[in-house]
C-alpha cells in the first residue's frame, strides 16, 4: 500500500515540474548563497508535497475514466492498489502540513502554494473538461511554482520576462501532451478524457505552432533586454539550445508520438537531455562567470 501510495504521488514528477521554483534564484545570481538555496529548496519540497496532494485528487476525481484508459488503468486507485479511503486521508494530511510549513517559512509562499491548490481543485472538479483553459490551468501552475520562487528570496535582479516564456513554454506543453493524448487514444478519446472531444489533432497542431514560435521569440526578447543580464549580451547564445529543445519536442510528439507524459520525455530523450544540460551550463557560464 505505501509502495501504491509513492507511486500516485509521481515523484518522477517532482524535479521536471517543481524545478522552475529554482528560476528566480539563479536568475538573481544567488545559487550559491547557502541562506538563499536552501530557503528554496524547502521551497522545492513544499511545492513537491502538494503537487502530490493534487495527483492523489486528480487520480480520485478521474477513477472511472482512468479505469477504461489502455495505460491509465493500472494507476494505483484505479487498479485497487490503493484504497480510496487511504488516498482522502493521504491527501488531507499533505495539504495540512503542506500549509503550516509554508506559513512558517514565509506567508507569501503559503498565499502562492494556497492559489495553486485552489486552481487546481476547480481543475479537477470543473475545469478540466473545458478545452483550452484546461490547458492555461496548468499553465498557471508553473507560472505559480516561478511566482514561489520569488517569495522566498529578495529579490534584486529578476526579470518579468520570465514569467512570460514560463507562461509560453507550459502552454506549448500542453497543447503537447492534449495532442499525444488524443492521437493514442483516437476515436475512443472522448470517452476516456471528456475535453479531448474539443479538440482536433489539426487545432492542436495550429496551437503549438503558435505558442513554439512565441515562446522562441520571448525567450530571445528576454536574453538581449532582461536587466540583469551582462551588457555584452551573451545570453543570446543559449538561443539555439531552445530552438532545438523546442524543435525536438516537437519532433517527439509528431513522428514518435511521444509526449502523453512530458517528464518522461525528459528523463529518456537523450538528444532533449543533452540540449537541456548544455542550456544550463551555458546560463550558469554566463550568470556566474562573465
Amino acid at each position: 500500500m505505501l509502495t501504491a501510495l509513492i507511486k500516485t504521488m509521481r515523484p518522477r514528477q517532482w524535479v521536471t515540474k517543481n524545478i522552475f521554483i529554482f528560476a528566480a534564484l539563479v536568475a538573481d545570481k544567488q545559487l550559491f548563497k547557502p541562506e538563499a538555496f536552501l530557503r528554496t529548496l524547502a521551497g522545492f519540497a513544499l511545492f513537491s508535497l502538494i503537487s502530490s496532494c493534487v495527483y492523489i485528487i486528480n487520480d480520485l476525481a478521474d477513477v472511472e475514466a482512468d479505469r477504461q484508459h489502455p495505460e491509465k488503468k493500472n494507476r494505483p486507485i484505479a487498479s485497487g492498489k490503493l484504497p480510496v479511503g487511504v488516498a482522502i486521508t493521504a491527501a488531507i494530511l499533505f495539504v495540512i502540513i503542506t500549509f503550516v510549513l509554508a506559513y512558517l517559512l514565509t506567508p507569501s509562499l503559503l498565499a502562492v502554494i494556497g492559489g495553486y491548490f485552489v486552481i487546481n481543485l476547480a481543475y479537477s472538479k470543473w475545469l478540466k473538461h473545458v478545452p483550452i483553459l484546461d490547458v492555461l490551468i496548468i499553465s498557471a501552475g508553473f507560472v505559480l511554482r516561478v511566482g514561489a520562487g520569488v517569495t522566498l528570496i529578495d529579490v534584486e535582479r529578476f526579470s518579468p520576462w520570465l514569467y512570460v516564456v514560463m507562461t509560453l513554454l507550459s502552454l506549448f506543453l500542453g497543447f503537447g501532451k492534449r495532442r499525444a493524448e488524443l492521437a493514442l487514444l483516437a476515436h475512443g478519446a472522448g470517452s476516456h478524457r471528456k475535453v479531448l472531444d474539443g479538440y482536433t489533432l489539426p487545432l492542436l497542431d495550429q496551437y503549438i505552432m503558435i505558442v513554439s514560435g512565441a515562446t522562441i521569440v520571448a525567450y530571445s526578447l528576454y536574453t538581449f533586454s532582461a536587466p540583469n543580464l551582462p551588457e555584452n549580451h551573451s545570453m543570446m547564445l543559449t538561443i539555439p539550445f531552445v530552438v532545438y529543445a523546442i524543435f525536438r519536442y516537437m519532433y517527439l510528439i509528431e513522428v514518435k508520438h511521444a509526449g502523453g507524459a512530458p517528464e518522461e520525455v525528459l528523463l529518456s530523450d537523450r538528444p532533449f537531455q543533452l540540449a537541456m544540460v548544455l542550456w544550463g551550463l551555458t546560463v550558469l557560464a554566463i550568470f556566474y562567470l562573465s
